[in-house]
């Protein structure tokens, strides 16, 4: 590791051969912690490059335990995190609400790291086990139409990290890593990214994969749907600006969609929402990233056919009803 310190020290990158040897070796335990937090510190002064960003995945990837839900076509909607801005857990949220339509679910997901309660806090708070015995996951996939896929159970750097992402309190590039490695290899994404620069990434990357994907971010810096202002989005076709009346019928205000200030504060605001009890704003920004999910799978003519379709998911109870499934499962 001091090698590569000293190289990267010196302003220079890493081919993708290198970046992908550094992660493998950090799963491996071959170097302390001070030297990965000193590895991770250097891509918080500079930009990752996308050989880097491509070498860390690949090694994730190539080291992961694979979750075999058995051909299910699957979705997951994620947010890379790390925006700073504190909002309810809205993607977790979502793919509730997208369960609740009879669309499949593979929510890959971890503790916060720069965030009071990332999509692993709030599920384990809401009584989920983490597991990563397949037919487990499948049995939840096919009766609850969703499964949770905690990420240090898939990726052995992930679990190495976890603690010294939690000490460093920022955001680092595993934030960027996260919704590129779900180890359900999901047919369909909705990925959230918190600025332009790495909505740019993304879309290079998963231009290159198999999947159907669709890039969001909010032009204020929210890393989802957040109709707080307008939404760029990106897809396989091309990309557009859209309103928050075009995504949700009216524009919200930051403090609308602030989250708990602990655990189990998100939790309650969870459960409100899915119970039906959300305030208006609340349930607008979770229909409106369901909305831009479903529509991502192509079974929707119209954003507003998705929208109307999330809308029935939540009033029906049928978002609610796929969490106790879930729940009930363990």
């Amino acid at each position: 590791m001091k090698k590569i310190l000293q190289y990267l020290f010196e302003y220079k990158t890493l081919t993708r051969e290198l970046a992908k040897e550094a992660l493998v070796n950090i799963s491996k335990g071959a170097y302390n912690e001070s030297e990965i937090a000193a590895f991770i510190t250097v891509f918080l002064m500079r930009s990752i490059t996308i050989d880097e960003l491509q070498g860390f995945r690949d090694a994730l990837l190539e080291l992961c335990v694979r979750a075999d839900l058995n051909g299910n076509e699957t979705i997951d909607i994620v947010g890379t995190g790390g925006d700073g801005k504190n909002t309810f857990n809205i993607s977790t949220l979502a793919c509730f609400i997208v369960a609740g339509t009879g669309q499949k679910v593979a929510k890959h997901g971890n503790y916060g790291a720069s965030s009071i309660s990332g999509a692993s806090n709030v599920m384990e708070q809401l009584g989920y086990k983490f597991k990563n015995d397949k037919s487990q996951l499948k049995k939840e996939v096919e009766e609850a139409n969703i499964c949770f896929l905690h990420a240090p159970l898939f990726h052995p750097a992930l679990k190495t990290v976890g603690p010294i992402r939690k000490n460093l309190g920022v955001r680092t590039f595993f934030n960027m890593l996260g919704p590129m490695v779900n180890p359900a290899f999901p047919k369909f994404q909705l990925v959230g990214v918190y600025n332009l620069e790495m909505a740019r990434i993304y879309n290079y990357l998963l231009q290159q994969t198999e999947g159907t994907f669709t890039i969001i971010h909010s032009l204020d810096g929210y890393d989802e749907i957040s109709l707080t202002n307008d939404t760029k989005v990106i897809t396989n076709e091309g990309e557009k600006i859209m309103t928050p009346e075009q995504l949700g019928k009216r524009m919200v205000e930051a403090t609308d969609i602030s989250g708990g200030a602990t655990v189990e504060e998100a939790a309650k605001i969870f459960l409100k929402i899915l119970h039906g009890e959300g305030t208006w704003a609340q349930n607008a920004v979770v229909l409106a990233n369901a909305a831009m999910a479903l529509h991502c799978t192509g079974n929707y003519k119209t954003y507003d056919d998705a929208y109307l379709a999330s809308v029935e998911s939540l009033e029906s109870g049928s978002a609610y009803e796929a969490l106790k499934k879930l729940v009930a499962l363990q």
